[in-house]
C-alpha cells in the first residue's frame, strides 16, 4: 500500500462524517447562520475529497479545490449580506420569521 492510500480511507471517512453534519444542520435548524455555517461545512468536507483524491491522482484535486473555495468566499460575501439585510429588515434570523415574499 502506498502512503497516498493509506491516508486516503481516514480522509474520505472525515469527509463523509463532515458532510453528515452540514446535511443534518441544514435539514433541522432554523436559524439562518448556522445554517449559512452547516453550508460552509459541506463545501470544505468536499474540499477535503479533493484533496484526499488528489494524493493518488494528481494536482487536479488541489485545482478544484481553489475553484471551491473561490465560490465558497463568493458565497460568504453575498450571503452575509443578504442575512445582514433580512436582519436589518425583520430583526431575527430565524427562518420562521422570515416571510419577505408574503405580499
Amino acid at each position: 500500500m502506498t502512503d497516498g492510500m493509506a491516508l486516503l480511507g481516514p480522509a474520505l471517512g472525515l469527509s463523509a462524517i463532515l458532510f453528515s453534519l452540514g446535511v443534518a444542520g441544514v435539514l433541522l435548524r432554523r436559524n439562518v447562520i448556522v445554517l449559512f455555517v452547516c453550508i460552509e461545512l459541506m463545501l470544505n468536507a468536499v474540499n477535503l475529497t479533493f484533496v484526499a483524491l488528489a494524493q493518488l491522482h494528481g494536482a487536479s484535486g488541489q485545482v478544484m479545490v481553489f475553484f471551491v473555495m473561490t465560490v465558497a468566499a463568493a458565497e460568504a460575501a453575498v450571503g452575509l449580506a443578504i442575512i445582514l439585510a433580512i436582519f436589518r429588515h425583520k430583526q431575527s434570523v430565524d427562518l420562521q420569521n422570515i416571510n419577505l415574499l408574503r405580499g
